[in-house]
């Protein structure tokens, strides 16, 4: 009976109870959802490549042979004069040769890279095919000592004649270098990138040179800095100027020492370096 005297109908109850019931139950689930921890948020595998094209990573893996592999080695884990590249900070927060790019651009003098002309299609390869190489937790360098294998000194002198005799003589210049560099893989390094890391200390890179023609005439001088926006040199008689750019104007002319060297280093397989090298330690 209800309070007013009626009977009560049992279906209308149970229907009211289960609705009741199963309104308390969503209000709760959404009070419980509100109060449940939030799932511990996902965290990124340091050494996790990004998924890289192949054939993009094969044309950088072409470029980076006759490049960069003779300093960082064929596998980027460090070579006999560079670091290894897969543990390098600006490897690892690059995506696309962003941050590869001005380094490869710019080169580091002080550490003993030179500067590379390279388009910035180039460079994307170059990048793509550095995340393209797997990476462990335990990853580690080699840049431990490295022996320079012997090489053909007498093929390392037909090479010398045919890539390096119209620049250099063992007369000249290279007189007794194997006596002044005994350490062959400084003496490899010298050779192969004057004033580069890991080559003797003796032997220092040749400054690049620039001219630049204004209205009033050329001036030329010890290269300082370039860009799409000015131009600073330093005069033979200590003179620092600087010139605005815009466009081609004013005409610009660098002169690289090292363009030959670099141009250059295309050309060698492994065989020619060492040969050459064991060629360079025979001249006393």
């Amino acid at each position: 009976m209800n309070r007013y005297g009626r009977k009560s109908n049992p279906m209308v109850v149970t229907g009211v109870v289960f609705f009741t019931t199963f309104t308390g139950f969503l209000v709760l689930k959404d009070i419980w959802a509100q109060q449940a921890p939030s799932a511990p948020p996902v965290r990124r595998n340091p050494y996790a490549r990004k998924a890289v094209d192949p054939a993009l990573a094969e044309q950088g893996k072409n470029l980076f042979s006759v490049r960069c592999a003779f300093c960082h080695g064929s596998d980027a884990r460090g070579g006999e004069s560079g670091p290894n590249l897969l543990r390098s900070e600006i490897v690892l927060n690059d995506q696309d040769g962003e941050k590869i790019g001005p380094v490869v651009l710019h080169g580091r003098p002080q550490q003993g890279m030179p500067a590379f002309d390279m388009s910035a299609e180039q460079i994307k390869q170059i990048a793509g095919f550095l995340h393209s190489l797997p990476v462990s937790g335990n990853e580690r360098g080699r840049n431990g000592h490295i022996v320079i294998p012997v090489g053909d000194a007498a093929a390392g002198k037909k090479d010398f004649d045919q890539k390096c005799a119209s620049c250099h003589s063992v007369t000249g210049d290279l007189k007794g270098i194997g006596s002044r560099i005994k350490d062959p893989r400084a003496l490899q390094q010298s050779w192969m990138m004057p004033g580069m890391r890991g080559g003797d200390p003796a032997v220092k890179a040749p400054e690049k040179k620039v001219t630049v023609e204004t209205a009033e005439g050329k001036v030329s001088g010890e290269l300082l800095r370039m860009d799409d926006f000015i131009v600073r040199l330093k005069t033979d008689d200590g003179e620092i100027r600087s010139f605005s750019r815009n466009g081609d104007l004013p005409k610009v002319v660098v002169t690289d020492p090292l363009k030959g060297h670099l141009d250059l280093l295309s050309t060698y397989t492994d065989k020619s370096i060492h040969d050459i090298t064991a060629y360079m330690v025979s001249i006393k």
